[in-house]
């Protein structure tokens, strides 16, 4: 089988990244072979990389050589820039001329604030594009081996934040995402496991249903601990770091498609920028 080097395949043509503009790129949930083409592209063109804490730092290697890289993201714990801050120096750079490229872990408009920074640079007039990335809920949970939907189990998924704007859980419909048999998928749920268990079981959620815990999906030290909806907090509290939380039937299918055991390793990704 002939194998035909990336940058020899024909490719469609791709929108220009022009000077003045910025683009929120969504680096996908870890593995950074999972960027898609266009956010590759981009990161080759851009003057500036302003960059979250969940987006792989080896994605900065294939940037253009020359571009400013600028870390932008929050670290729990840790003293972080200021949302206002972000916004500001992307406006600023815009402003200068510069082709900007805010890059966020997962797809940009799922759980990362980037509809609120789109929304400051429609305000200010500067052009922006959005190029979606693969969220952890999806990547995360095929990595994972759990299939978010299968026609035997369920036909619903719904994606559920664990941090609301307050810092704690958001005020939600338990009653609702209790009934029938959608996946649920927590973001940042980690410290609120036990919390969303009980209030899940409470509203009639089965505590004996299939869940997982999640850290560090997609890269190579992803860890997964199979559970129950009631075992849910004492298995987040044995984790640190990003952690996603799964709830359904699908959960039990993993024993079979836990594919990333047996894979082989990732292939460096190389970069055509040019200085």
């Amino acid at each position: 089988m002939n194998i035909i080097p990336l940058a020899e395949v024909r490719q469609p043509a791709l929108p220009r990244f022009a000077k003045g503009s910025v683009w929120l790129v969504g680096a996908g949930p870890g593995d950074p072979g999972l960027i898609t083409v266009l956010g590759l592209r981009a990161l080759e063109q851009a003057d500036v990389v302003l960059y979250d804490a969940l987006a792989n730092e080896a994605l900065l290697d294939l940037a253009r050589p020359g571009a400013q890289r600028i870390f932008a993201g929050k670290r729990a714990g840790s003293k972080s820039i200021r949302q206002d801050q972000i916004i500001a120096q992307m406006i600023a750079f815009a402003r200068r001329k510069k082709r900007v490229l805010r890059l966020k872990g997962g797809d940009p408009f799922v759980f990362g604030r980037g509809a609120e920074e789109a929304l400051a640079l429609a305000e200010a007039h500067i052009p922006f594009r959005v190029v979606p990335g693969v969220t952890a809920g999806i990547g995360g949970l095929a990595y994972a081996g759990i299939p978010l939907t299968h026609r035997d189990t369920n036909h619903a998924v719904t994606f559920i934040t664990g941090h609301g704007v307050d810092g704690g859980l958001p005020d939600l419909d338990w009653r609702a995402l209790s009934k029938g048999a959608s996946t649920l998928v927590f973001y940042m749920a980690r410290t609120v496991a036990g919390e969303i268990a009980a209030k899940l079981i409470a509203a009639g959620r089965d505590a004996n249903e299939p869940a997982a815990v999640i850290a560090n999906a997609s890269l190579p030290d992803q860890t997964v601990a199979v559970t129950t909806v009631a075992g849910l907090g004492p298995a987040a509290a044995a984790f640190s770091g990003p952690t996603m939380l799964v709830v359904g039937a699908n959960v039990g299918l993993r024993e079979r498609l836990a594919w990333t055991a047996k894979r082989s390793p990732s292939h460096r990704l190389e970069s055509r920028a040019t200085a």
